[in-house]
């Protein structure tokens, strides 16, 4: 169900209102929320629903997991009290920030004054406001889309920015100028045009052309990239307003792919930039709902022809466009990019691997690999699953005639098989002897265990033995000081 109606239109339908915004708030979030809205009540004050659960069920979405509450009309003390004779929670916040319900999903904060004291994200003075209409705390907010409030108790909705007309027309729109105070909305903006297949007005894009980045920290920069990949419908309209605000500038390894020439005979889609949002639609349509393999993929495809502006040239004697070594080219860049953008250990080891070896599942069927090869594969990139993730999100940006790819996707389809059939499809394999088996054969601990136990791992990779029976077998054949009890510095 849509509501796109004009607000007094909707306020008319009040009832209808308040019944779809607590259907899609599910009976416990609900509940919770109308019996906050209760206290703010009996306290003095009014309690309004706002941002995306308002946003969300006005859009007609089925249910919404979480709820923001702004409170007017009632001291930040007494609002405090009033909360806690029914909920526990934590506070946020230097002096007064917000009231995270503890075991629900739901925020209650009051509204707010910000002052641009300094410079970035964090520049702000923030002092909680009581006293303000909801029109001048609607004005501190981003998007009209999120600055529409709705009583739960009334059902009054108030939408002082015309949000609700801008979701029926499917626009991002900025609330004020004062958006352009955070820098950090700029993105935001990307992550929303994404996730909420909107078109952004000209004169939001024409603000963002404006404001700098302005040294935002990289954890809030892979906040909203992170939201992108994870929940973008169309990722690609997310890029494209990156690049319509100039804001693809400050990401130089992902502004290089524009304009980067591919060959017109496999790649008749365009440029490399053109491929890669080609690539990151096809990704967003297969995600798997593991967060972190998801984030680890959807990664890898953003940044897995970082590469070819480094490669790219015109054979003279063919006339073709080439880019070899462009997957190995491309880790040096991922590594830059990913570095912007977060700290994450293993993010930072997960990610570069499958761009170095985006293109071996092609190249391996052609050549026919054993599965020696096919191990090693997966000890490089750990997880098989996720390079034919990568691997068929790359075959599909481009158009569907040539989707699969050279092969037509046999040689996914035959990586696929040989990963299930050896058990490496979601782990790299592991080493059946330990340093323990060589010190129950009687070999003293020594600076030789490393070469014996390498030589062995690597004798189990190429297929001479798969258990532990025959892990010994090898290694008494290979190495007799073991058996013999022989110290290596013997």
């Amino acid at each position: 169900m849509g509501f796109y109606k004009k607000a007094d239109e909707m306020n008319e339908k009040s009832e209808d209102m308040v019944k779809a915004i607590m259907k899609a708030l599910g009976p416990e979030l609900g509940g919770a929320v109308r019996e906050i809205a209760l206290l703010v009540k009996e306290a003095g004050g009014r309690a309004m629903l706002v941002g995306g659960a308002v946003r969300d069920a006005v859009s007609g979405a089925a249910s919404v997991k979480d709820a923001d509450i702004e409170v007017f009309g009632v001291a930040p003390e007494r609002l405090k009290a009033a909360v806690a004779s029914r909920f526990a929670f934590d506070e946020c916040g230097a002096s007064f920030g917000v009231l995270k319900i503890k075991g629900l999903d739901i925020d209650v904060s009051l509204p707010r004054r910000e002052s641009k004291l300094g410079s970035g994200h964090k520049g702000f003075l923030v002092e909680s406001d009581p006293g303000l209409s909801v029109e001048e705390a609607a004005s501190r907010r981003d998007f009209t889309v999120n600055a529409i409030y709705m009583d739960p108790l009334e059902g009054v909705l108030e939408d002082p920015f015309d949000g609700v007309g801008d979701l029926s027309r499917r626009v991002l729109r900025h609330v004020s100028d004062k958006f352009s105070e955070d820098p950090l909305r700029v993105l935001r903006g990307m992550q929303f045009v994404a996730r909420k297949c909107l078109v952004p007005a000209p004169e939001t894009i024409a603000l963002c052309r404006k404001i700098g980045m302005e040294g935002l920290p990289r954890e809030r920069l892979m906040e909203e990239w992170s939201k992108l990949l994870l929940k973008g419908v169309s990722i690609s309209a997310g890029l494209g307003f990156l690049r319509a605000t100039g804001w693809v500038d400050y990401f130089p390894e992902l502004a290089r792919l524009i304009g980067c020439r591919q060959d017109p005979e496999w790649h008749p889609e365009g440029d490399v930039w053109n491929h890669t949002l080609m690539c990151l639609d096809a990704f967003a349509k297969n995600r798997v709902g593991d967060e972190y393999e998801d984030l680890v993929v959807g990664l890898a495809v953003l940044c897995h022809d970082f590469g070819k502006p480094a490669t790219t040239y015109k054979d003279v004697k063919t006339g073709r466009i080439r880019s070899l070594g462009h997957d190995e080219a491309g880790v040096g860049p991922t590594i830059s990019f990913l570095e912007r953008l977060t700290n994450e250990e293993r993010l930072l080891k997960d990610v570069p691997p499958l761009v170095r070896c985006h293109m071996r599942p092609f190249a391996m069927w052609r050549s026919k690999v054993g599965d020696g090869a096919v191990r090693r594969l997966a000890l490089q990139v750990k997880r098989i699953d996720r390079l034919i993730r990568v691997a068929q999100a790359d075959d599909a940006g481009r158009p569907p005639d040539l989707a699969g790819g050279t092969s037509g996707g046999e040689d996914l389809k035959w990586l696929a098989n040989a990963a299930e059939r050896l058990r490496i499809a979601d782990a790299a394999p592991r080493p059946i002897l330990m340093g323990r088996h060589l010190m129950e054969l009687g070999m003293k601990p020594s600076t030789r265990f490393g070469e014996i136990l390498k030589a062995c791992f690597d004798a189990q990779i190429d297929g001479a033995f798969s258990d532990l029976d025959g892990a010994r077998e090898f290694l008494l054949r290979n190495f007799p000081e073991v058996g013999g009890g022989v110290s290596a510095r013997e």
